[in-house]
């Protein structure tokens, strides 16, 4: 299975390299750190085993050419240029698997590339990348795979099983939505008040930041958990998120909240990945991962104090929008 991996950055890198271990045919499309790569390949730091891997690399899609897989990691402040990076990748029989965060990542590819090629895949994993082609893997890896436009097909097994050889864990969904949603309602609280605690738990429960305030004091998720109120307010975000998906018509179990939280604590110290983009001066994924599920429940007309005032906090703690594209 010919695969080009479009987003060279942690989630990219890892599945990347694992899938290029098993003697896959796998091509990363770099747009910056070519000599990292091109020198030491890529780098995955773990608890379960190193792996490096040494992918072929392009500079454009155009080198790669038609592809049977591309699997999307890049991070949405990027998917503007999905039309330039993916489409050169794209043949007759081309499948798009979007690994990325929040809503309307697929929608976006089906209006480009069309539903019946995309799948969606939800990526529950720990990792950062430390440096350029480096990755720290700290637990978890497990992916849930979905189709776009109908229930799975054999070509959605054939992926799993793809991912399977390469030691990566793969679930198959028969409903993608939901799925989509259960991993909101642990990113958006982890994610979004990781970032939100540099403002502090008074503008957040005001939806204003004070006039000055520790850009740097932000809070992982054992602080999170650790301090009764923050707990209390973590909570409070994923009921509200639960709330929209169980309008939607999803049944999300009103004990999901508790589990998460159990899982969560089971991870100790971990930064999410916005939380490490805020304090590297980057870009928030704050459309796709945090306004969008906000604009879905407001149209319902539905109640959600708590998620209206993380985003209004992070829309105005968020940096300039970078240019890079990837």
């Amino acid at each position: 299975m010919k695969t080009a991996v479009v987003g060279s950055g942690a989630v990219g890198s890892f599945y990347g390299a694992k899938l290029c271990k098993t003697g896959a045919e796998v091509h990363f499309l770099i747009r910056s750190d070519w000599e990292a790569f091109a020198q030491n390949g890529v780098r995955i730091i773990s608890d379960e085993g190193n792996v490096t891997a040494h992918p072929q690399l392009a500079l454009v899609p155009e080198e790669i050419g038609e592809v049977d897989l591309v699997l999307v990691a890049l991070k949405t402040t990027a998917n503007k240029h999905f039309e330039r990076l993916i489409r050169p990748l794209v043949g007759k029989h081309t499948v798009i698997v979007t690994l990325q965060n929040g809503l309307g990542n697929e929608a976006l590819l089906a209006d480009l590339f069309g539903a019946e090629r995309i799948i969606g895949g939800l990526c529950f994993v720990c990792l950062h990348r430390i440096e350029p082609g480096v990755v720290h893997h700290f637990a978890y890896g497990k992916i849930t795979l979905g189709e776009l436009a109908s229930l799975p097909q054999e070509r959605t097994h054939e992926i799993a099983r793809f991912f399977r050889n390469a030691g990566i864990q793969v679930q198959v969904t028969d409903n993608l939505e939901r799925a989509r949603w259960e991993k909101l309602i642990w990113n958006i609280p982890f994610n979004g008040l990781g970032v939100a605690s540099a403002a502090g738990y008074d503008a957040i429960m005001g939806g204003e930041i004070p006039d000055a305030f520790n850009n740097w004091d932000t809070f992982a998720t054992d602080q999170l958990l650790d301090d009764p109120k923050w707990e209390a307010l973590v909570r409070e975000v994923m009921e509200e998120l639960i709330f929209i998906a169980r309008e939607l018509g999803l049944n999300i179990s009103s004990t999901f909240a508790d589990q998460q939280i159990s899982l969560t604590r089971e991870m100790g110290h971990y930064r999410p990945s916005t939380l490490v983009d805020y304090e590297a001066g980057k870009p928030l994924e704050l459309r796709n991962m945090f306004l969008e599920p906000l604009m879905v429940g407001q149209t319902m007309g539905l109640d959600l104090p708590r998620l209206a005032a993380l985003c209004k906090i992070l829309e105005q703690m968020d940096p300039e929008e970078e240019t890079a594209g990837v």
